[in-house]
């Protein structure tokens, strides 16, 4: 692979990229998705959270704002060492580094469903055990795509294909920033046991072509069928995001009473600077967040110190396809250990709180109430059944101008597949408030909001 590839400008379709005053074509793919109705919903999704009633603690907007900012960091600084050993062609500059991976960073979740990573696991659930009769209507891969329904991919279909540009290049963004958005760049068929995570994959059988499309376009290494490595700047915006919510999960935990500063700064010790301002921090007498925030800072610009050393060390293996695991894995010890041992921390004392248990198993009823209605009414309207009132008035919510204009000339097997994925683009959509609202609605337990 190489860099001018990689940093492909065009526009998904083969269109055209232009530079404007003051906006590169990769800044502008930032302001696309910061204008997007897709994320701005994310004020209202679960960070780690569901439903959280203090305001201090993250969201998934805030979470995604504050990775992209330390993607930005991490695009710039990489860039500039790059350049400093004369590794980077003459038309690339390190802010256009910072940018793509800015940019994908602010993407990164924004498939996510109502209560994050449990509605991802209640979709699944709900397909794998009260969804069968659907199964039997679709072919092996389409299967693959709801009983391993995954954020991820479903961000690559939003960006795609269902924001801005309705089953026409959605967002439009640069080939370039769209690889880099590709954590697990295969197909859900394609994410078995063979992969470091399985279960993960980046785009579901309706995205295929757009897939291959970005991969070509960009120049990424198929490793076999399907199956592509990573651009290398999808591991910066993948360690932006470990950096951040490994830190950011702890200052939740201490928010919200779970955790104890003791046991936070002892986990952060190892990669705090030894100087007079923060032993005079840590024997101040204000509160245990303030302590966490004004901490945080320091410990990040570590995290990026090591984070960049890990790029430049690897460069080559990068390029090449061949580096094994994370780049927090490639980083100094101190900071690897740190990360690790804060998810660690995070896992067995803020993720199994009572309160998040008892949302979580609520969660799996919003979902299963909303699902029972919207893919028995899909299916209805895929297949042109007996006029179902009910049905017809979910689809008038769903919205009837947003299945694809070429439904009738499909064949009934794609049909039904491309009705069901369109009633998961609006359950996905929603708000964790919206969808609780509307599984009291479909139910008929809900108070008006008019």
């Amino acid at each position: 692979m190489d860099w001018h590839q990689l940093l492909n400008k065009a526009r998904l379709g083969g269109r055209s990229a232009k530079d404007e005053s003051g906006r590169t074509a990769f800044l502008r793919d930032h302001d696309k998705i910061i204008f997007s109705g897709a994320f701005r919903r994310l004020a209202r999704k679960t960070q780690v959270h569901p439903l959280a009633t203090n305001d201090h603690v993250h969201n998934r907007l805030t979470h995604s704002l504050e990775v992209s900012c330390v993607g930005r960091t991490l695009g710039i600084r990489v860039g500039e060492r790059l350049q400093q050993q004369n590794r980077l062609p003459d038309t690339v500059s390190a802010t256009d580094f910072g940018d793509i991976v800015q940019s994908a960073c602010l993407a990164h979740d924004i498939g996510n469903p109502p209560f994050g990573h449990t509605g991802e696991r209640a979709i699944r659930a709900w397909f794998q055990e009260r969804g069968q009769r659907f199964l039997d209507m679709l072919a092996p891969q389409q299967q693959s795509d709801l009983t391993f329904f995954e954020g991820n991919a479903q961000g690559f279909r939003i960006i795609t294909k269902s924001e801005y540009h309705q089953y026409d290049g959605g967002m439009r963004l640069t080939y370039a920033t769209l690889a880099t958005f590709l954590k697990y760049p295969w197909l859900s068929a394609d994410a078995g046991s063979a992969s470091s995570k399985p279960g993960k994959y980046s785009a579901f059988v309706s995205e295929t072509d757009a897939f291959h499309e970005v991969a070509l376009a960009t120049g990424l290494l198929q490793h076999s069928p399907g199956r592509f490595c990573r651009h290398p700047l999808a591991y910066l915006m993948e360690a932006a995001d470990d950096f951040c919510y490994a830190i950011i999960d702890l200052e939740d935990g201490l928010e919200m009473d779970l955790l104890h500063w003791d046991e936070v700064y002892a986990l952060l010790q190892p990669a705090l600077p030894d100087s007079e301002e923060v032993r005079e921090l840590i024997h101040s007498d204000i509160r245990d967040g303030r302590k966490a925030a004004l901490l945080r800072g320091k410990i990040i610009e570590r995290f990026i110190e090591a984070g960049v050393e890990a790029f430049v060390a690897n460069h080559e293996r990068l390029l090449q396809g061949r580096m094994e695991g994370d780049l927090i894995g490639h980083c100094e010890p101190a900071v690897r250990d740190v990360v690790e041992n804060a998810k660690q921390l995070s896992r067995s004392k803020v993720f199994e709180h009572p309160r998040k248990i008892e949302l979580e198993i609520g969660a799996f009823e919003v979902m299963g109430a909303l699902l029972d209605g919207l893919i028995e009414a899909a299916v209805s309207h895929a297949c042109n059944s007996t006029k179902n009132y009910r049905h017809e008035r979910i689809i008038d919510l769903i919205g009837r101008h947003s299945f694809p204009e070429n439904l009738e000339q499909m064949p009934e097997q794609e049909r039904i597949y491309q009705c069901i994925m369109r009633a998961l683009d609006f359950l996905a959509g929603m708000t964790d408030n919206y969808a609780t609202y509307l599984a009291k609605q479909f139910s008929g337990m809900a108070e008006t909001r008019y």
